[in-house]
């Protein structure tokens, strides 16, 4: 069975596609790109029926905060799914220190192609 996505979803699923191995965006820029708001861009991440495929574990908070992964937010309530997050963005390069905090912030990615 194949979930339904609303039309706003898609637009961000397609962003995120953009996004290359090895970048990371925000939820900030991603709502810019798209007229909308991080909230917004969030709530269509946390659904991603797509996931790793459309790689929404490439969007982290624009302070440089790992963010949140498949519903969870670090250390709230479990942050097993920011494990995951984490374990995927090193496995293409991107860092994070004790904190969750980003490394390299030549990482971003801020080239949307709208």
């Amino acid at each position: 069975m194949s979930k339904q996505v609303t039309e706003f979803q898609t637009r961000v699923y397609a962003l995120l596609q953009q996004i290359p191995e090895g970048k990371i965006t925000s939820y900030a820029a991603m709502a810019k790109a798209l007229g909308s708001s991080p909230r917004a861009v969030g709530g269509a991440l946390r659904n991603n029926p797509f996931a790793p495929e459309v790689p929404c574990h490439r969007c982290i908070a624009s302070t440089g905060y790992i963010g949140g992964f498949q519903g969870d937010w670090q250390k709230a309530p479990s942050g097993v799914n920011c494990e995951k997050k984490l374990g995927l963005l090193e496995g293409e390069g991107v860092k994070f220190d004790a904190r969750g905090m980003l490394v390299d912030r030549s990482t971003w990615w801020s080239e949307f192609r709208v």
